[in-house]
């Protein structure tokens, strides 16, 4: 059977812990207790580790062997603030399939409210992704960053850089993908409801990004954000 992962809060040698909310789930709702084994993935490792000490509010481990684990490609996914409903589908999802980091974009046809709000969702937001991180069995916690305009966050740089654009009818995801000189990090840009502006666009091309589309078909920001994930994980990794 497989053993359940955890991520660890705290690691210091050969201990390691889970702290606050983390750790009341596994010992509250989970019922954990002294002696039980668990992978916990230390942010360099995995490793066996066995409870020493239970309470609501921290759980120890005393680590054991490493175990070893596949390595997975660098995907930062820069997605336009929507709906947070559907926001925290794709946050959720896209952190099951592997992506590293989430950068919540302000564009042009992001609704004011919703940019306003954004601020706040922000600690929700990484709770989702590290809840995904671990019931995907990943080695790190997904990072999801603050809120950003998307001019400065089009100034990243990364060996590969790809904005989805409705505008682009030539090349393909994963055409895109399959460079002369292929890289496992990738910067992805995936944007709001109803798209990026012609001025958004520019931004991105002036600054070097290659334009690319999912087919002909108009998908829902989520929908696009989890399929671009996907093609992009399956390509790289």
């Amino acid at each position: 059977m497989t053993r359940r992962r955890w991520i660890a809060d705290e690691v210091s040698g050969n201990q390691a812990a889970l702290v606050g909310t983390h750790a009341a789930h596994l010992a509250v709702v989970l019922r954990a207790r002294v002696g039980q084994c668990f992978d916990i993935a230390t942010g360099e490792a995995l490793r066996s580790g066995r409870i020493t000490s239970v309470t609501p509010e921290r759980v120890e481990f005393e680590l054991g062997e490493e175990i070893p684990a596949s390595g997975t490609a660098n995907i930062s996914l820069l997605l336009a603030i929507f709906k947070f409903d559907r926001m925290e589908w794709a946050i959720e999802k896209c952190g099951e399939l592997g992506v590293a980091r989430i950068i919540p974009l302000i564009a042009r046809r992001t609704d004011p409210h919703l940019v306003r709000a954004a601020e706040k969702r922000v600690e929700r937001w990484r709770r989702l992704g590290q809840q995904a991180s671990e019931q995907s069995r990943r080695m790190a916690v997904i990072i999801v960053n603050e809120p950003m305009k998307v001019k400065d966050a089009a100034s990243f740089s990364a060996p590969t850089r790809i904005v989805l654009a409705e505008s682009e009818h030539q090349v393909m995801l994963k055409d895109a993908l399959q460079s002369d000189s292929p890289s496992d990090e990738l910067l992805l840009a995936v944007g709001p409801e109803g798209g990026w502006t012609e001025d958004e666009i520019g931004i991105f091309s002036r600054a070097g990004w290659i334009s690319a589309s999912l087919g002909s078909t108009i998908l829902r920001a989520e929908t696009a954000a989890i399929a671009a994930t996907a093609i992009a994980m399956s390509e790289l990794s």
